[in-house]
């Protein structure tokens, strides 16, 4: 979740240069910025393929109590030491809330739906998230949508209804969590964008990380179950500091590319999912998800490319 947080995968121009003209290390620049994506894509299956093996055990609560509260203590040890107390200050308190709670949902809705349907597929459905971002922009941001963009969207769609199959054996309803959690998180972003230009990158950070572990931490002691062996203490721990190594990554990645650049690499995430899935639980995606998954990619890819030539807002 996903895989998902801080990154904003904002529109940028493309470069009036031609490649030969690039400056000294700038593909180098890109390069990395291409393998940061990918490191993410991968970091991100890893943590909810460990969400699906704790699953088994621990109930979902205390899961994504772990995921938050991992990921607040690196922040802490990160951003603190730097800026002190002073990274709360937010001009758009009500903004930076409502953004945090949004992030926590999309959180619970994708634990809570991958402990009954594969990785892949979830992984699959999850990357919707973007196509939302692209629909919700335009009431909410006032970023008009092109034909070709609208019709990629419906596109994606189409993929997302082969991957679940709404009214055949296949389809489960732990799917619509997955929807639910990328619909939120598309709203996430679009709050993230509303205080972009007014709060500090890493107020906004801290925020979405205090507010979900402040949350969990008044539901986890009416669920909390100890965990039963070292192994698991450690995999609780880890699903905070893999999430927050991910979203390093996506964040890191932007600076060194054009996001039109690198967001189609996002979609390695999949790859990751049906990687980890398979060593989690031994199943491959069947030829449906495959398909849907692909038209997935394809209109994303589309999106992603077609960036940088969307109509401005007016």
């Amino acid at each position: 979740m996903a895989s998902r947080d801080e990154a904003r995968c904002a529109s940028a121009p493309r470069a009036a240069v031609a490649p030969a003209s690039l400056p000294p290390g700038r593909d180098r620049r890109v390069l990395l910025g291409i393998l940061l994506m990918c490191a993410a894509g991968t970091l991100f299956p890893v943590m909810n393929g460990l969400v699906q093996v704790l699953s088994r055990t621990y109930p979902s609560e205390q899961i994504i109590w772990a995921r938050n509260t991992g990921h607040l203590l690196v922040v802490l040890a990160l951003i603190v030491p730097r800026y002190g107390l002073s990274v709360l200050r937010t001009v758009r308190p009500a903004a930076q809330l409502a953004r945090s709670i949004l992030l926590l949902m999309s959180t619970a809705m994708f634990f809570f739906g991958v402990k009954h349907i594969p990785l892949a597929q979830a992984g699959s459905i999850s990357q919707m998230a973007p196509f939302f971002v692209t629909l919700l922009a335009w009431p909410l941001l006032g970023e008009r949508i092109r034909p070709s963009r609208f019709v990629a969207v419906l596109v994606g769609f189409v993929g997302v209804l082969i991957v679940i199959r709404p009214g055949t054996d296949v389809f489960h309803w732990a799917s619509l969590l997955i929807m639910g959690s990328a619909f939120c998180y598309a709203l996430y972003q679009i709050f993230t964008r509303r205080v972009a230009g007014l709060d500090r990158p890493e107020t906004s950070v801290m925020y979405s990380a205090l507010v979900g572990t402040l949350v969990m931490c008044a539901v986890v002691p009416f669920v909390w179950k100890a965990p039963l062996s070292l192994a698991d203490a450690v995999l609780h721990g880890c699903l905070g500091v893999l999430g927050a190594s991910g979203h390093y990554c996506v964040a890191r990645a932007l600076t060194y590319a054009q996001a039109n650049v690198i967001a189609p690499f996002q979609y390695w995430q999949i790859v990751g999912s049906v990687i980890v899935g398979w060593f989690v639980s031994g199943l491959l995606p069947d030829l449906g998800t495959w398909i849907g998954a692909g038209i997935i990619v394809a209109a994303g890819v589309y999106i992603a490319l077609t960036a940088s030539r969307a109509p401005r807002r007016g």
